[in-house]
């Protein structure tokens, strides 16, 4: 298991990625293939593992994503996320917020720096973990899926307190890893999607009805 790619993931999490040790080896090879050639990828290495950076026991809240975003300086380790900096937001992301305010009446930041969410146990776990800049889904094909899988597998099998949020069709292949955890499931944020079943899908306020009937803290989604 390539211990330089995982610097600074918390150990909590190794047991899982052993179990993926094999497909982490191919990534990094082939992310080190592909740096030999100028692709330049997003997020920064030092963010791709970013959102492992606190403990499994933390987690009470896990959103899948699908990749990171492909714009140079967008993609910070956090699916959905940006650097606050990033203007205008991404359009996934301004829905978020747009569905957020409706849902709870939070009022949308003009920022997309959503790192509160993580430090409240909200795991923004993208499918796959990295990008090649300018090219969606460009490492999509690569087997991230057995990376962030093992992942999941080991939240369903530590129990709860847990929910997890599954937006648009790219995320039910998570399903059959999350036996017995609590799942909202909607459209997509994208605006290709948005109208079509996100908007007004209040995933906010679920997600903290069934956390408090899990006995655990709601989240408070302030940005």
């Amino acid at each position: 298991m390539n211990k330089d790619l995982l610097a600074g993931v918390h150990p909590s999490w190794l047991p899982a990625f052993g179990r993926a040790a094999d497909a982490l080896d191919d990534i990094a090879h082939r992310l080190e293939a592909e740096r030999a050639t100028g692709i330049t990828h997003a997020p920064d290495r030092t963010d791709i593992f970013r959102v492992f950076g606190v403990p499994i026991e933390s987690v009470r809240v896990v959103i899948v994503g699908q990749d990171p975003y492909p714009t140079p300086g967008h993609a910070v380790g956090l699916a959905f996320s940006t650097n606050r900096n990033v203007r205008p937001l991404p359009r996934s992301l301004a829905n978020i917020y747009a569905e957020l305010r409706d849902d709870l009446g939070v009022e949308p930041a003009e920022h997309g720096d959503l790192s509160r969410w993580a430090d409240q146990g909200v795991l923004l776990l993208n499918t796959s973990l990295t990008v090649r800049q300018g090219e969606s889904g460009s490492h999509r094909s690569w087997p991230w899926k057995d990376v962030t899988g093992a992942v999941l597998r080991a939240l369903a099998e530590r129990g709860g307190p847990l929910v997890a949020v599954l937006w648009g069709r790219d995320a039910q292949w998570a399903v059959p890893l999350l036996n017995g955890v609590e799942l909202i499931e909607s459209a997509h944020p994208s605006p290709l999607s948005a109208r079509r079943g996100f908007f007004g899908s209040r995933p906010f306020s679920q997600v903290n009805d069934l956390l408090v009937a899990q006995g655990a803290p709601p989240i408070d989604w302030r940005i």
